[in-house]
């Protein structure tokens, strides 16, 4: 068992950096084997007693250290672990090291690394150490010139942040760059890329007249892919000017693809390193959801250059200042996108299907997160390894805490409060008390009297929060009382605490509606309906424990929509029948809320069937679920994308999250069998789906209206397998042959692996390997729906990892079969065959990749809620991992929360 476990560090411990490093100048001797590193700094102090300067380093040999060109003796510096320390006797001087590392043996993926034949840097949260010595912390920030040497055959191309400065050739083959970013920065953000690329640019002038180039490298042969991404960077820059009066402030823009890569992508300031994944499509590769997420990511990251790079983090605790703002804005920017030409109802249809995208995301991922051992706040009290706090709750909890400011300012309050925020930070490092000190000075003066005191709590307070609704009628008076009451019950850590310490009251805006019986809206006596929502929908805002609001003329006891457009991150309990859900599902005027109705009415059955089965009783009845999606499917106003969220059931992921026992193999053969119904009893319907949305023979476009038809068709194409319709496997196996684009078949290849027979499954797996085998983005896909598909046993995916393509060393590869059967696949993964392969995983790739290894442990925080028999199991794999001599602290961390929190409570 691992005993050097890393320290924990707290947010109230912070201290600021006792020097200030204005000036950095880098040189790199770029070579893989070993590159040499020659840092200047100048550093002044910042109080008037000198302290010790300390660096931070990490797998790095030591040359030389100079202080004001004086060369140190080893007696007059300390070297010790990952610290260097130094002792200045002036206010102000220059420090020079001299030191190497070795980016080929870097299987981190963090620091200088080797992928490919390039090499790539990645520094978030901590890899600069593993560069040069240096003060590794976000509120360091420094201007950078940074000198660039290597081979001119090996890497022709020498890249870093800012602009170009000048070019030379050197003896021996060997070349130079020079770079020099005018704006200050901390050492996350740093970058450097070199190799041989091929480019695709383009010059554009931002909207005060600057031109300025966009450059999009990646491998030769990959160029003709690049045409969506530089169309997304384009719309990025025009967005950001029109939504936010924000300007690219460098001359050039830079973005890198790379092989091997931890993340999706990383803001380096004007050149932005990203996971080819993310980078590359055309038709024949790339799906209509790659699309999508390569221009969320390439907004997202572009939005950076302000929402954290400009203004950056003071400290890691304040990671979702900069990730949960700047998810918002890419959510904003791609609901925007999608809408971008449609007509009215068309425009809300599209931004509906993000925003119903963005929810499910959130339910499966940070509720989930919530919920279990690392649970945690927005803002985090403390941590053991940064890098395991890259979480669902600081990215996609962070963004709704930031969508629910705009909900509270309106969308003009919420751009006057980011103007304000960046007159006041531009260019510092600075907290999430910061941010909302901007907004809540627009509040204020919009709302005289009232504050954002009470919303700071959601930046402290880890867990889902619940809010219970009573709604009181009466007739006589013509009067409707809804009566709102919030809790968060604890979470994670505090559940360790005896008692568990009451948590004050959240600020949480509650959209909701009221419907007549016959699904009518109703506006009550003098209420004032929420700008820009649906019709009739009024914002409460809940600041205390318990609130009340009546509202008159309301003589029918209404059906009440609650949380429309999913206002708030929280749970709502609300005693409602069937029939009433099924009413919002086919006539509630908030698209969100009417999916949400939909959605909850199918989690009711599968509930329902689960609890059949564990009992041996037989299924109950699944008649008002057909009847309420045949109403749908006759509603002309709702558009295929919509259509195909609305006809989905939840996953099964979602509904084992919200079983206690877990019983995985009940939920499973529930939905399965419920799917099989559903097929079978609306089989002429789902046939008609098909055929009316074929592909029309027209060239393809991800646009919203053409990719919403393939979702649809598909979902038809996989209802008709599940229902064993006659025909069903050919059909599938026709799409599949005769498809002109990634997305259709995809599509039919996964309806196949989840449903086919084997013969046509297998057929269809050796046709696509045999066809895409020399891509390796499509070919991830094709180990992931194989690993996810049902009939994946353990023995199948430990073959699938025997295949000659498969790699544990690329995260994409590792994601695409590893991570895609222990989450996906719970059929098999939960089982005691599937938790030894767990751990077998977690400890080959902690031995390579931490940061992986770490991500694969956290799939199993929910262990101690599983029925008891896997529960025994997961608990042994999970101590197993633990008593691993060489664990690393990142996946130590995981492991340890989840066993030690459970064994305490």
């Amino acid at each position: 068992m691992r005993t050097d476990i890393s320290p924990t560090i707290s947010r109230h411990d912070y201290q600021p950096y006792p020097y200030r490093l204005p000036k950095v100048e880098l040189c790199f001797e770029l070579d893989a084997s070993l590159t040499r590193v020659i840092s200047t700094m100048e550093f002044e102090s910042v109080g008037r007693a000198l302290v010790p300067l300390v660096l931070d380093g990490q797998d790095l040999g030591l040359e030389s250290v100079s202080i004001n060109g004086r060369l140190l003796a080893e007696s007059e510096y300390q070297l010790q672990g990952e610290t260097l320390t130094l002792h200045p006797r002036n206010e102000h001087f220059t420090v020079e090291i001299v030191s190497t590392c070795r980016p080929q043996d870097n299987s981190t993926l963090m620091g200088l690394y080797v992928s490919g034949q390039h090499l790539f840097t990645q520094c978030e949260a901590e890899g600069f150490r593993r560069i040069t010595w240096f003060p590794d912390r976000p509120d360091v920030m420094s201007v950078y010139r940074v000198v660039l040497r290597g081979s001119q055959s090996q890497y022709p191309l020498l890249l870093s942040n800012g602009n170009l400065v000048s070019e030379r050739p050197l003896e021996n083959g060997r070349h130079e760059a020079v770079w020099e970013d005018p704006h200050p920065k901390p050492s996350y953000l740093f970058a450097v890329v070199a190799g041989d690329f091929a480019c695709r640019e383009q010059r554009t002038t931002t909207r005060s007249g600057r031109e300025v180039l966009l450059q999009v490298y990646s491998d030769h042969g990959t160029e003709d892919k690049t045409e969506w991404a530089m169309d997304c960077l384009l719309r990025s820059l025009r967005w950001d000017e029109q939504r936010y009066g924000l300007e690219l402030d460098l001359d050039r823009f830079m973005i890198v693809a790379a092989r091997d890569f931890n993340m999706g992508a990383m803001e380096n300031k004007g050149l932005n390193v990203f996971n080819s994944s993310y980078v590359l499509a055309d038709p024949a590769t790339a799906t209509d959801a790659a699309y999508r997420a390569i221009e969320a990511v390439i907004g997202h990251e572009y939005f950076h250059n302000w929402t954290g790079n400009r203004v950056t983090c003071r400290d890691w605790f304040q990671l979702s200042l900069k990730e949960g703002l700047t998810v918002f804005r890419d959510q904003e920017f791609s609901a925007d996108m999608l809408a971008d030409g449609l007509d009215s109802s068309a425009s809300v249809s599209a931004k509906a299907v993000k925003r119903i995208d963005d929810v499910s995301t959130l339910r499966l991922a940070q509720f989930p997160e919530d919920s279990g051992p690392m649970a945690h706040p927005i803002r985090p009290e403390s941590y053991q390894e940064i890098s395991n706090f890259y979480t669902a709750t600081i990215y996609e909890k962070g963004a709704e805490v930031i969508r629910m400011q705009q909900t509270l300012l309106g969308r003009d309050g919420f751009r006057e409060g980011l103007e304000e925020y960046f007159r006041r930070h531009d260019g510092q490092a600075v907290t999430c008390d910061d941010f909302l000190a901007a907004m809540e000075s627009v509040y204020t003066r919009r709302n005289p009297g009232r504050d954002l005191q009470t919303f700071k709590n959601w930046y402290s307070q880890a867990g889902t929060p619940r809010v219970s609704v009573n709604l009181m009628h009466n007739p006589a008076a013509g009067t409707c009382t809804i009566k709102l009451r919030q809790s968060c019950p604890p979470a994670g850590i505090e559940l360790l605490q005896n008692p568990p310490a009451t948590k004050p009251p959240l600020h949480i805006p509650v959209a909701i509606g009221l419907l007549a019986p016959d699904g009518t809206p109703i506006l009550p006596e003098g209420a004032t309906p929420m700008a820009g929502a649906a019709p009739g929908t009024l914002l409460l805002e809940l600041t205390e424990e318990s609130q009340s609001w009546t509202f008159h003329g309301v003589t029918q006891r209404p059906v009440l929509s609650l949380l429309r457009d999913f206002s708030a991150p929280v749970e709502i309990d609300y005693l409602r029948c069937d029939d009433e859900l099924a009413l919002l599902a086919r006539r509630d005027p908030d698209s969100f809320a009417r999916w949400e109705a939909g959605q909850e009415l199918a989690r009711r059955l599968l509930r329902k069937r689960v609890d059949a089965i564990l009992e041996g009783a037989p299924a109950p009845d699944s008649s008002l679920l057909r009847n309420t999606w045949t109403a749908l499917l006759q509603d002309a106003d709702l558009s295929p994308a919509y259509l195909a969220r609305v006809l989905a059931l939840p996953p099964q992921r979602e509904l084992l999250e919200r079983s206690s026992p877990m019983t995985p193999e009940a939920v499973v053969q529930a939905h399965r069998e419920l799917k099989a119904e559903l097929g079978q009893h609306l089989a002429a319907q789902w046939r008609t789906l098909y055929d009316s949305n074929a592909d029309d023979g027209g060239p393809y476009s991800p646009a919203p209206e053409p990719s919403g038809r393939r979702a649809l068709r598909a979902l038809a194409l996989g209802y008709l397998l599940a229902g064993s319709q006659p025909g069903a496997n050919q059909l599938a196996l026709q799409q599949y042959r005769t498809a002109n684009n990634m997305t259709d078949s995809m599509a039919a290849l996964t309806a196949l692996a989840n449903w086919g027979d084997v013969e046509t499954r297998n057929a269809a797996m050796r046709h696509f390997y045999d066809n895409w085998q020399d891509d390796p983005l499509v070919i991830d896909r094709w180990f992931a729906v194989q690993a996810a598909s049902p009939f994946t046993t353990v023995e199948e995916v430990q073959a699938l990892m025997l295949h000659p393509a498969f790699s544990l060393r690329n995260p994409n590869r590792a994601r695409s079969v590893v991570f895609q059967f222990c989450i996906n696949n719970l059929g098999h993964a939960h089982s005691p065959e599937g938790y030894e392969f767990w751990a077998d995983q977690v400890l080959a790739l902690d031995a390579l990749n931490p940061e992986i290894a770490a991500r694969l442990a956290r799939t199993l925080d929910h262990w101690a809620r599983l029925e008891p028999a896997l529960r025994e199991a997961a608990r042994g794999a999970l101590e197993r991992v633990r008593q691993h001599p060489t664990l690393s602290r990142n996946t130590a961390e995981i492991v340890n929360k989840s066993l030690n929190l459970h064994a305490e409570h």
